[in-house]
């Protein structure tokens, strides 16, 4: 259900489609569906949203804001991330309240898991 004035979707550049939709199918079980040859989208993720063709990623560093996933086993998820083909940048740390780490999916694009300090 859209809500009014709040969240409803995010986008994100990728510089190879296919890559970056394989990645997140094998990592995390999403389907996508495509718009085109440059466009393809997810929804029932927590935030419904898609990426489009682009030369340019997004990343911390550059001042992008950082997409954050849940986990209730943090090295499970490590492990499927770097199964799939993404790159933890980041190590897990703690921080208080929980721990995370960072990684970027084949496009270069960076997101972060985090879990409970108890989970």
């Amino acid at each position: 259900m859209n809500e009014h004035e709040k969240i409803n979707y995010v986008e994100f550049p990728s510089k190879n489609l296919s890559n970056t939709k394989g990645f997140f199918e094998k990592a995390f079980g999403w389907v996508f569906v495509d718009y085109g040859p440059e466009y393809t989208a997810f929804s029932g993720q927590g935030l419904d949203g898609g990426f489009f063709q682009a030369d340019t990623c997004s990343t911390t560093e550059q001042g992008a804001a950082l997409v954050v996933f849940y986990s209730a086993d943090l090295e499970e998820t490590q492990q499927k991330v770097e199964e799939a083909g993404g790159a933890v940048i980041k190590p897990i740390f703690s921080f208080p309240g929980g721990r995370r780490f960072h990684f970027t999916e084949p496009s270069g694009n960076e997101f972060a898991v985090w879990s409970d300090i108890d989970a």
